[in-house]
């Protein structure tokens, strides 16, 4: 069993609270276009990575989500949905997706900025982004597995697949005692 997967790991400058492993994830509902929005409970009965990142266009933040992008399959071989969120507008999402041709919805916590990402305790009320957080949440909406990545440290795609994997035991695991 991978202690990565099971055990919330966390990095702030901060002292605030990020949800951990065993919480019920926060429900949201966040524009991914103008006139379109995505509610979290619209997963519900699918595993959900949500990726927090400070800003589009920034090197490192362009990197990650590249690499999610190239890593689409492999989280869809886990029925997992990728969202990616900061607090960056619609119309910003919109031009840095499709320079970057990302396949998966990028959410703005807009307005009231950082809202989402308050939440969940990711929000940098110095710098006003988005930490660069992953959560990997289970199917009935609660959280599996959190990380709080060093802000100019791209937190790569292992941690995601080593929580999903996991998930995928437990679950197998649970379905096998019924």
């Amino acid at each position: 069993m991978s202690t990565t997967a099971t055990n919330p790991q966390t990095y702030s400058n901060s002292r605030r609270s990020v949800l951990s492993a065993g919480t019920q994830a926060p429900n949201f509902t966040l524009r991914c276009t103008p006139d379109q929005s995505v509610s979290l409970s619209e997963f519900h009965g699918r595993p959900v990575v949500l990726a927090f990142y400070p800003a589009d266009w920034s090197p490192v933040c362009g990197d990650q989500m590249a690499l999610y992008n190239e890593m689409l399959d492999e989280f869809q071989e886990f029925q997992a949905e990728l969202v990616g969120i900061s607090v960056d507008g619609a119309w910003c999402h919109g031009a840095f997706a499709k320079q970057n041709k990302l396949h998966f919805p990028l959410l703005a916590d807009f307005e009231p900025k950082g809202a989402v990402a308050r939440a969940y305790g990711v929000y940098d009320e110095k710098d006003g982004t988005c930490e660069r957080a992953l959560f990997v949440i289970n199917s009935d909406g609660v959280i599996h597995w959190s990380y709080v990545s060093p802000i100019g440290v791209n937190p790569g795609a292992n941690g995601i697949l080593s929580a999903l994997e996991d998930l995928k035991a437990k679950t197998e695991k649970t379905a096998a005692r019924k």
